[in-house]
């Protein structure tokens, strides 16, 4: 290995956030998430534009300096000798790449396969698992549109069944959801596949309670966890379910293109690569990486997106989210026409929120509060059912940002857009 590689290689040290860490160190989650001045320093370990508020982490977040420095030291090392470095310095980061994100998620190693997204990792698993004809799946209305898509085109190929739940939003319980969603298994259904976190207001589902419900069924239990790893705590054995895929460029902060499927080591067998693999992996979890050439130098920085999310902590990180949802909830709560699409019950939502206003579309919501406000979020339709805003902060995000929403907000109710 040359010399400058080697040195390329090193880590850089936590140092916008280290005298953070410190100070904060003694008070509980609850009272750090108050602490402004905590989550202002944590601000700055970021690049962002102030001269917009970005509320949508929850389609892409910005990664940290330390990320982004990481980033460029990984594809220095690969431009320095493509073919050497790569295969003699960056691959065999990989697994410690995978060992790391395994012991946070609570898994084996060899059950964790490193993808480039949720989507990739669950249509894997979608298109590669044994259907037959007249085979039911169960699936809920505000799951992502592209896990939906997956379902319908295998519906279309291979003549299986997809029965769509809907639910009221929000929910009046998670037991509601249990009950709409095995009230729609039948002696055929052989896959029950919800999200663990909905994409539009922030849902989270009882992952756990279905996955026990299915197993002993021969039922198989996927959970799209799009939006939950590294927003809030848990880990695989909270969850129980046989398939979780999840993106790393969210709540991690990770480069964007990353992102892991787990698969229960017992059901790896199960399932066919979505790209050919050779017969030799047919039980390893890395058959699903057979995607080609890759910047890998991409997946070697995750590892410092997880120091970085493991110094904050999830607790801390958890409970400014909440907090700050809340406090942009309750401060439009009352405005004219406001209807809030997301609970209030900290058990069945975290960061995400949403909300819609009576007589204002979420498309045009959402423009104007670009145009008018710099405030950028993601408007959130289900057909036939709803359509809201989402509103989607970080660990970057201010008070006065969420204060200046909550201000444009009953500004466009009062006065229209």
């Amino acid at each position: 290995m040359a010399a400058g590689s080697g040195a390329l290689l090193r880590p850089e040290p936590l140092r916008f956030i280290e005298p953070l860490l410190r100070r904060a160190e003694g008070a509980t989650p609850q009272e750090t998430a108050r602490d402004e001045s905590f989550w202002l320093g944590i601000r700055q370990a970021f690049t962002i534009d102030s001269n917009h508020i970005n509320l949508n982490s929850g389609s892409v977040s910005p990664a940290p300096r330390v990320v982004a420095e990481a980033m460029d030291r990984y594809w220095t090392i690969t431009n320095m000798s493509p073919s050497l470095y790569v295969d003699e310095l960056l691959y065999p980061q990989v697994e410690l790449v995978r060992q790391r994100l395994a012991a946070t998620f609570g898994c084996d190693p060899e059950e964790l396969a490193l993808t480039r997204n949720t989507s990739e990792s669950l249509l894997s698993v979608q298109f590669g698992m044994k259907l037959s004809a007249g085979d039911e799946v169960v699936i809920t209305t505000q799951d992502y549109p592209r896990m939906l898509m997956g379902w319908d085109q295998r519906a279309r190929r291979d003549g299986i069944v997809v029965r769509r739940v809907s639910y009221p939003t929000p929910p009046p319980s998670m037991d509601d959801l249990y009950h709409r969603v095995v009230a729609a298994v039948t002696p055929r259904t052989k896959v029950i596949h919800v999200s663990h976190m909905t994409y539009t207001a922030g849902q989270i589902f009882p992952v756990k309670r279905l996955a026990d419900f299915a197993r002993p069924r021969g039922i198989w239990s996927i959970a799209d966890g799009g939006h939950t790893f590294g927003q809030f705590p848990f880990t695989r054995d909270d969850l129980g379910c046989d398939v979780y895929g999840t993106s790393l460029h969210k709540w991690l902060t990770a480069p964007v293109g990353n992102g892991f499927l787990y698969v229960r080591r017992e059901r790896i067998r199960d399932i066919w690569p979505l790209y050919a693999a050779p017969p030799e992996q047919d039980g390893d979890i890395r058959k699903f990486e057979q995607i080609g050439t890759y910047p890998i130098s991409l997946r070697n920085a995750v590892s410092d997106a997880l120091t970085f999310h493991e110094a904050i902590g999830f607790e801390r990180k958890a409970a400014r989210f909440r907090y700050l949802r809340e406090r942009w909830m309750r401060g439009i709560e009352d405005a004219k026409g406001v209807k809030l699409l997301t609970s209030y019950d900290p058990a069945q939502a975290c960061a995400l929120g949403a909300f819609s206003v009576t007589g204002i579309g979420a498309q045009a919501m959402t423009d104007y509060l670009l145009r008018r406000h710099r405030i950028h979020v993601r408007p959130r339709f289900v057909p036939a059912e709803w359509e809201g805003v989402r509103v989607t902060p970080n660990v970057f995000t201010t008070l006065d940002e969420v204060d200046r929403l909550v201000v444009a907000v009953r500004t466009a109710a009062a006065q229209g857009t």
